[in-house]
């Protein structure tokens, strides 16, 4: 099942403006991984926001408006300019490291970036 979830990115972007960015990406991300419904579906997206304390209405009403597309579509460019093509990519110091990895994957990344390890 692959469901488009532009609609949810935007929603995303009026949760974080709410403070509710963490949260309410969080629960896209276990309705639709874990219980398979369609984050492309406005029902669905304002069931979500009311889940993690948002207005349902409110949330509908910013998907029709289409309020939030102008900074998803920056989003996309930045991560086009950025040549990413995958979630995730981590990116540091101009240098990519792309895919799910292991933590010594992430580790080292960070070390070879200069980063240096909190003791």
């Amino acid at each position: 099942m692959t469901f488009n979830s532009r609609l949810a990115q935007e929603l995303g972007k009026w949760a974080e403006q709410l403070g509710k960015g963490d949260v309410f990406h969080d629960a896209v991300f276990r309705v639709y991984f874990s219980d398979g419904r369609n984050i492309a579906d406005v029902d669905t997206l304002a069931d979500i926001a009311a889940s993690v304390g948002l207005d349902a209405t409110q949330a509908q009403d910013v998907i029709a408006a289409r309020t939030f597309k102008e900074a998803v579509d920056t989003d996309w460019t930045r991560a086009y300019e950025l040549r990413v093509t995958a979630v995730p990519t981590f990116l540091m110091n101009g240098h990519t490291l792309v895919g799910a990895q292991t933590f010594k994957a992430l580790a080292d990344f960070m070390l070879q970036n200069n980063v240096k390890r909190r003791q």
